[in-house]
């Protein structure tokens, strides 16, 4: 056997018109891996729409290892992390082409990611492992929603280094068009007070609302379910929100978003956003689904996301599905996803481990 080498990843400016290069040699791994994990490729990661998200930024901060045997890519490490004060969490990944599985790689990746976030003084790491649906022997996770396969690969490793299991991520498909469609925007219409309205875009955010979209993509680590992951506090302003759009509209993604407004305050209180490829062929990533708390129980979420269905069949028609991700323990946000029918394909157990 050859021996592996894993070297940090110069990430290009531009990508390889052949697909051959480093970094579309990685996320080839990446999807590999999922599709054989969620038994669809609905979930890969274009590299074309992603370059932009690892390009330098004065927000977060992205790195990527990669195994490579023979110059060519069989593995991959990812490390993620916001800047600023607030800044204690890690986002770690690792990748491993089947064919070079128990072989330790994974292992020397694992612990070089963890090394770049104690050299950035980060307090904590976070994994999101994929994990298949199963019938076989299951860990509860400790929300007390869902559970992941006990002997699993992924299970397995994450207990070998170290980290704490604290919640379930359940990946979901809806497939596209979908089928009466107008019968669930009426009805969500109906259900829907005069105390507020609802507003669309695709592309960028009007300015308008740009400060009020700011502050709820805040919200999202504070409203959000988060078992015992600790989120740091992550503070978008509105120059934040314009240079992740730019970012998605240079990878060939448009956002189609629909928002709500509470009437008597003027200000946004809710939204739902679809990451859109140029590419018909290619699924819809759902992003960032919430409506602040004080504001729950009036059935907004259900109305954002089915009026957004509505928006991208009229801007954005043609695509195979929407892949969305979402805590087992939202049971709010999950009932809504049913109901308009998303099935699940696969998990993602959510791992921790105290870096300090």
């Amino acid at each position: 056997m050859t021996d592996i080498a894993i070297s940090p990843l110069d990430i290009p400016v531009h990508i390889d018109p052949s697909g051959s290069d480093e970094f579309c040699q990685a996320m080839a791994v990446r999807n590999h891996l999922n599709a054989l994990t969620f038994g669809t490729a609905d979930t890969a990661l274009d590299p074309a729409e992603e370059l932009p998200r690892w390009q330098p930024t004065q927000f977060e901060s992205y790195q990527m290892l990669v195994a490579t045997d023979e110059g060519h890519v069989i593995g991959r490490g990812d490390y993620e992390t916001t800047d600023g004060d607030d800044g204690d969490t890690a986002w770690l990944g690792v990748y491993v082409h089947p064919e070079y599985q128990r072989r330790g790689i994974g292992s020397r990746l694992l612990t070089e990611v963890e090394a770049l976030a104690i050299a950035d003084d980060k307090r904590q790491a976070h994994v999101y492992a994929p994990a298949a649906l199963s019938d076989g022997t299951a860990i509860d996770s400790p929300t007390g929603f869902g559970s992941i396969p006990r002997d699993s690969a992924e299970t397995r490793f994450m207990l070998a280094h170290g980290y704490s299991f604290e919640q379930v991520e359940r990946v979901s498909r809806l497939p596209l068009p979908l089928p009466g469609l107008h019968s669930l925007v009426d009805r969500a219409i109906d259900h829907c007070t005069r105390d507020y309205a609802v507003h669309e875009w695709a592309g960028h955010c009007p300015e308008r609302w740009v400060e009020d979209y700011a502050l709820l993509y805040s919200r999202m680590n504070t409203d959000a379910p988060s078992a015992g992951l600790e989120p740091p506090a992550d503070v978008w302003t509105t120059q934040r929100i314009r240079e992740n759009e730019s970012r998605l509209i240079a990878g060939g993604l448009t956002p189609v978003v629909a928002a709500v407004e509470h009437v008597a305050t003027g200000s946004l209180v809710g939204f739902t956003g679809l990451n859109v490829p140029e590419r018909t062929a290619r699924a819809i990533t759902q992003g960032n689904t919430i409506v602040l708390r004080e504001h729950r129980g009036h059935r907004l979420g259900n109305l954002l996301k089915v009026l957004n269905l509505a928006h991208l069949q009229r801007v954005a028609p043609g695509h195979p599905s929407i892949v969305t991700y979402n805590a087992e323990e939202n049971r709010h946000m999950l009932a809504v996803n049913e109901a308009v029918g998303f099935v699940p394909v696969g998990y993602e157990g959510v791992w921790k481990k105290e870096l300090r």
